[in-house]
């Protein structure tokens, strides 16, 4: 009878681990508006741009590096209203509406640079979102707890059914994920915040952002 040199099958278990991990903020993207309305399109951005100077200018006079100053969009639109007693439509005259994002290295000044933009001239907060500069460890840190957890498991399921683990086989990163925390509150509430607040930065507490990740690993079985 002929003998087959072919090696038996390779036992194996495959589990999923998951881990997170979470460290404080370290800066934050401030986004505000400034909405102008006038008679005439020439006023209304006339006067958009004279409240937007003064509320950048707020903004540098708080050390804030010309960087991390961006005006991302500007528009000038009529505004009109339907009037259903007489059938017809109202010219209300026009709107300007510039967005500028401000990006926060220093925390500690959040306070103050929400009071300063108030009161020189913007009055829409689109909000405050909160981030991680480097988020290579606590990434690291939240795959390396995933693994571990994945080992647990592993050895949990083997042990249980009389068998052990051997070198792993494969190893699969299935998700990882690092939502951030965001502050939506109207600019009237976030002035008055940064007011009683007195520059205090607890009063702008951002929480911690947490990275949560997933992974499946494959063990060989003995």
């Amino acid at each position: 009878m002929a003998q087959s040199d072919a090696p038996a099958s390779q036992r194996t278990i495959t589990v999923s681990g998951e881990g997170e991990a979470s460290a404080e903020p370290d800066r934050a993207n401030v986004r505000f508006a400034i909405v102008s309305r006038a008679e005439t399109a020439e006023a209304a951005r006339s006067q958009n741009a004279d409240a937007a100077q003064s509320a950048m200018n707020a903004v540098r006079a708080l050390d804030i590096e010309e960087g991390d100053i961006q005006m991302q969009s500007l528009t000038l639109q009529p505004q009109r209203r339907y009037n259903r007693q007489t059938g017809e439509t109202e010219e209300l005259g026009y709107e300007a509406t510039r967005r500028i994002r401000v990006e926060v290295s220093d925390l500690d000044r959040l306070p103050e640079l929400i009071a300063s933009v108030v009161e020189q001239g913007a009055n829409r907060l689109d909000g405050v979102q909160y981030d991680i500069e480097d988020r290579t460890a606590i990434r690291n840190e939240a795959l390396q707890k995933a693994a571990e957890s994945a080992r647990g498991k592993a050895e949990l399921l083997a042990s249980t059914l009389g068998a052990s683990l051997g070198p792993v086989q494969q190893i699969r990163e299935q998700q990882y994920s690092a939502p951030q925390p965001r502050m939506s509150v109207s600019l009237d509430a976030m002035a008055v915040k940064s007011s009683e607040a007195g520059g205090e930065p607890e009063a702008f507490a951002a929480g911690r952002i947490t990275v949560e990740a997933t992974v499946q690993v494959t063990f060989e079985l003995r």
